[in-house]
């Protein structure tokens, strides 16, 4: 929460800092991500609506290097539950809080604000970066929001982020990327543009696929935590991998699979089906989405243990279960399931499950929010679209493929 004696949200030390970092940490991106950014030159010194899809864990630098001033970002809410660190990013930047997979009036109020003080504002509309190399899930309430702001709305694209630096990967490799703003509609444009025209144009210009064969990435760990992303085999169904180096391992049936530097996969035994992790990542979709997983709820379709915090939010976060046990059913997580201090997380009394960051898990249980935190090789992302597989099939669209992300 803002200070109310303070209700000034754009300042003029967050300019003055965007350009003391831009021109230190230029020449450090341009080196770690061999990355081109480009400035925009028809910027006209007037506010945006920024809006670009989500490939690194930098994307954010890459879109402030871009734009002169400072801009203001929409930030998943994990950002400001970090105590003093937490404080100094605020100081820093403003960025405007935001809760993910929810509809957050606070943060809408926050956008009006900054427009009317003259801000640029900048969001990634998946909401999330994306696991696979291919943009994802756009919500079409995008579309409305822009309108409201009724400011030009640049569409920023991002190309090859996804080969420098995965989303389930720990290390950057080395190769060439790109940023840049490719299209700037103005008001007066999409004011004549229905609301499903607007959204195609956005959904267009910020759709990506980088499971395509595109330049080379260089690294000796390439396929190292693909298990972040990965939970489902061709061969096996719902099954656990381990990866090393440049592979990644089946536990059940062994099957390995080598990550190339052309970001393709090759079978090292037996046979793949699928050139490249998004096609792999896709089949998996599909394959969770056509899973009745209310089959058998007797039992737990994973094992793991995990750090449990309980998130305040914009403030802290407190340990709430160390190295618990987790399983995880069709319809629930149990933790420490028949000790004294066993917990159900019932996925009917669920708000919502999201992915933050690489693999961490954060559930909205009834007024609560829980934060699950586990070792490099843990899959949160599993549990996310298992909960909401669980909610399609409640709400009776049991064909509906949105599991998440």
């Amino acid at each position: 929460m803002r200070n109310k004696k303070n209700k000034k949200w754009t300042r003029r030390r967050h300019a003055i800092l965007t350009l003391i970092a831009e021109c230190l940490g230029w020449p450090y991106v341009r080196w770690k991500y061999g990355v081109e950014i480009e400035r925009f030159k028809d910027s006209g010194k007037r506010p945006y609506l920024i809006l670009f899809n989500h490939q690194t864990a930098f994307d954010q630098f890459f879109v402030g290097m871009s734009f002169p001033g400072a801009v203001y970002f929409l930030a998943s809410e994990d950002i400001f539950s970090n105590g003093w660190v937490s404080a100094l990013i605020r100081f820093l930047v403003a960025p405007i809080s935001i809760k993910k997979q929810t509809t957050d009036l606070s943060a809408v109020m926050a956008c009006f604000q900054v427009v009317k003080e003259g801000g640029t504002i900048a969001l990634a509309p998946e909401g999330n970066r994306t696991y696979s190399g291919k943009t994802a899930y756009i919500n079409p309430a995008i579309v409305k929001m822009a309108r409201k702001l009724k400011l030009p709305v640049a569409l920023y694209r991002i190309e090859g982020g996804y080969g420098v630096q995965p989303r389930w990967s720990d290390v950057v490799r080395r190769g060439k990327m790109r940023a840049y703003v490719s299209r700037v509609i103005e008001p007066e444009e999409y004011a004549g543009y229905t609301n499903e025209e607007l959204f195609d144009i956005i959904r267009e210009g910020l759709s990506v696929n980088e499971g395509v064969e595109s330049g080379k990435f260089y690294s000796n760990k390439r396929a190292e935590y693909l298990e972040r992303a990965m939970y489902v085999c061709p061969e096996c169904g719902l099954s656990e991998f381990e990866s090393n180096g440049n592979h990644i391992t089946c536990k059940r049936c062994q099957m390995k699979i080598e990550y190339g530097v052309d970001k393709k996969l090759r079978a090292v035994n037996g046979a793949f089906p699928f050139a490249y992790v998004t096609e792999w990542y896709d089949y998996q979709n599909q394959y969770v989405a056509m899973l009745n997983t209310l089959a058998d709820v007797t039992k737990p379709l994973y094992r793991e243990t995990s750090n449990i915090f309980k998130v305040i939010p914009n403030t802290r976060k407190e340990l709430f279960y160390k190295e618990a046990e987790i399983s995880l059913y069709g319809d629930r997580i149990v933790i420490n399931e028949g000790a004294a201090d066993e917990m159900i997380f019932a996925f009917e009394k669920a708000s919502v499950l999201t992915v933050l960051g690489r693999n961490k898990l954060n559930v909205y249980y009834e007024d609560s929010i829980y934060q699950f935190k586990s070792g490099k090789r843990f899959n949160a992302l599993k549990y996310m679209n298992l909960f909401f597989r669980y909610k399609n099939i409640q709400s009776g669209d049991e064909n509906a493929t949105f599991l998440g992300i």
